[in-house]
């Protein structure tokens, strides 16, 4: 039997949250009629997606709708349960969620996080906003079926719910997991069933997931299908076993763009960075050597404590610009001389690591000196190219030599809008399984 089963509002909803864990190497199916679906043709997948096309009819119907399928669907198996709703909070909320939290006992609560980072959509001090403006701002205030006039999550599911609904809010993420978990369990103890949560990036995401873990609380996830992925990913084991994965970025352009593209990430998730003393790659060779030497073991020291880190030129800071004409002199050659002694010693570093700690798997580059770099000294012969992640940032994996597969995007430094570095980061560790 599946490991999560997702109650969906619609079938598009419903499609897109399978797709986010088929992202992540689960199978997923979408079943959309009980009468023809045979319970043991889905022995094989690991989520399960059914969507009830329920979003603008009754609430009444709505229920009776979603507590059928659950019913039908609740086994001791599922690790997840999930109520996908509309990323603007269009429909049933309130009746939808009190069908699963009957069908599936007084010791289940809903867990709402019902942000889409990629989308736009985020909650913060309790409103949601999309794209910057308030719900009640936007073009859904006036949908002709379902209008959302209320820009406060908690506010709906207590007009449409009969369960006692609490916020918590993004000042209690500060305070970490543990403080969360606490949190979730007083709100639980007050007589609470409906527990909404503020969630701005995917950072917060892990957070509360881990949170909901660490609280040992049964839960139903509502959202928009993040949230629920993100909880997938940290209690089921996909059908084909997942190793343990790391990304590593190598950022040596210093493009003013970049410097706000990396201070975005360092914000938005949890990073091990470590600056590069750019300087020292062109004062001579020990110098060099020591510090490509020191960088390596920055990362690898403790590498076991993160998922994702960063190696970055400390040039993205004005102050540590590099005039390279004394060193054209000194050395008597080029400018792009000397830049190749940095993007070869950028790519150094990168093979150091590769080449010392084998779970590093995911690698983004930015600049194309920098990607030239790193090609060469991994021996590959070129990219295999699969997608294009965002405008001028593409996806691929190395075609040939020792490190033949490994996964990398690769950007240009002034592309891209203040979070594309994240985006790009999010995107490796969906392809890893992270």
């Amino acid at each position: 039997m599946p490991q999560c089963v997702v109650i969906a509002d619609d079938l598009t909803g419903g499609n897109a949250t399978g797709v986010l864990l088929k992202k992540m190497n689960y199978q997923a199916y979408t079943v959309m009629n009980t009468e023809s679906m045979d319970l043991q043709a889905l022995e094989d997948c690991d989520c399960v997606i059914y969507p009830t096309d329920s979003r603008g009819v009754a609430p009444e119907v709505a229920y009776e709708r979603v507590y059928n399928i659950c019913s039908l669907l609740k086994d001791d198996a599922v690790k997840v349960y999930s109520n996908r709703i509309d990323s603007t909070l269009r429909g049933n909320l309130g009746s939808e969620t009190d069908a699963m939290l009957d069908c599936l006992g007084e010791d289940y609560i809903a867990i709402v996080a019902p942000c889409f980072p990629a989308s736009g959509r985020i909650v913060v001090g309790g409103y949601m906003l999309v794209n910057g403006l308030p719900l009640h701002k936007t073009d859904i205030a006036i949908d002709p079926k379902t209008p959302v006039k209320v820009s406060e999550p908690a506010v709906l599911f207590q007009e449409q719910s009969k369960y006692k609904t609490a916020s918590i809010l993004m000042k209690d993420l500060m305070h970490g997991k543990h403080y969360l978990a606490d949190m979730m369990k007083a709100h639980v103890a007050e007589g609470c069933r409906i527990l909404v949560v503020d969630c701005v990036t995917q950072e917060d995401l892990d957070l509360i997931a881990d949170a909901t873990i660490t609280s040992k609380l049964k839960i139903v996830a509502v959202d928009p299908g993040v949230f629920t992925a993100t909880l997938s990913r940290k209690l089921i084991t996909p059908t084909q076993k997942k190793e343990k994965n790391r990304i590593l970025a190598v950022v040596g352009s210093v493009n003013p763009n970049t410097k706000a593209q990396m201070e975005e990430l360092w914000l938005s998730q949890l990073i091990h960075n470590v600056f590069v003393k750019t300087r020292e790659l062109l004062e001579s060779k020990e110098q060099r050597s020591a510090e490509i030497q020191r960088v390596i073991h920055e990362i690898l020291e403790v590498s076991h404590l993160n998922t994702v880190s960063t190696v970055t030129g400390d040039g993205i800071y004005p102050e540590n610009r590099i005039d390279f004409q004394p060193y054209m002199e000194k050395y008597h050659c080029s400018m792009d001389d000397v830049t190749d002694k940095i993007n070869s010693a950028f790519a150094e570093i990168a093979y150091g690591i590769f080449q010392a700690q084998p779970e590093y798997k995911g690698l983004y580059t930015s600049g194309g000196d920098v990607t030239v770099a790193v090609c060469k000294r991994f021996q590959t012969a070129g990219l295999s190219l699969s997608d294009e992640v965002l405008p001028l940032a593409a996806y691929g994996q190395f075609l040939t030599g020792p490190f033949a597969g490994i996964h990398i995007i690769t950007k240009g430094g002034s592309q891209g809008e203040r979070d594309a570095i994240n985006r790009c980061i999010t995107y490796l560790k969906e392809k890893l399984y992270i």
